[in-house]
């Protein structure tokens, strides 16, 4: 059975092939492939990029450690797994750990038509800060990752119904937070 993640041939500096050693080449291929996934769910869950970096690398590394078991099964279940237990271990480690309140991040002007695309994401990001943990979990795992609802509750330990209330009161308070004018709206109309 080949997969994506099979040993790569490297070709040495005479134009010599050799076939690069099976666990490191396969880890590295699959560590290419899904950092970037990592990185995203790492920021959105910290909100702080050098947390977020140190998250992944802990990642990377108890996912090598168990890879002569993961890699036949779901590697990338297994390492988003890996990182949600040691975003919680580093909670718990630090209880004093207060993530930045959006009234603290620095407020820019009016951002130019090409800069939209960041100040929507930002928003986003402080909005994703003010949601309890559990519920940014969700939030981010299940619309940020685009997982199934099954595949949520298995990467976080819960059940499928913590994962639809989680993501609809997560959801309902974001929306609230983005933009609260139809709020407003709705309770003048009645």
């Amino acid at each position: 059975m080949t997969d994506r993640w099979t040993p790569v041939i490297r070709v040495r500096g005479d134009g010599a092939a050799r076939t690069a050693p099976g666990r490191d080449a396969e880890f590295t291929a699959f560590m290419a492939d899904v950092e970037p996934v990592l990185g995203r769910m790492a920021y959105l869950l910290t909100g702080d990029m050098h947390r977020a970096e140190e998250l992944v690398q802990q990642t990377l590394v108890r996912t090598y450690a168990a890879w002569h078991r993961v890699r036949d099964g779901d590697p990338v279940a297994y390492a988003r797994r890996v990182l949600a237990n040691a975003r919680i271990d580093a909670w718990r480690k630090r209880r004093r750990e207060v993530l930045v309140t959006p009234a603290d991040l620095p407020h820019d002007a009016e951002p130019a038509a090409h800069e939209q695309a960041h100040a929507d994401r930002d928003q986003l990001v402080r909005a994703l800060a003010l949601l309890p943990e559990q519920r940014r979990r969700v939030v981010v795992l299940r619309y940020m990752l685009d997982l199934g609802e099954r595949q949520v509750a298995a990467d976080l330990g819960i059940s499928v119904g913590a994962v639809k209330s989680a993501a609809s009161r997560g959801l309902a308070q974001l929306r609230a937070v983005i933009d609260p004018e139809p709020a407003a709206r709705t309770e003048d109309q009645r």
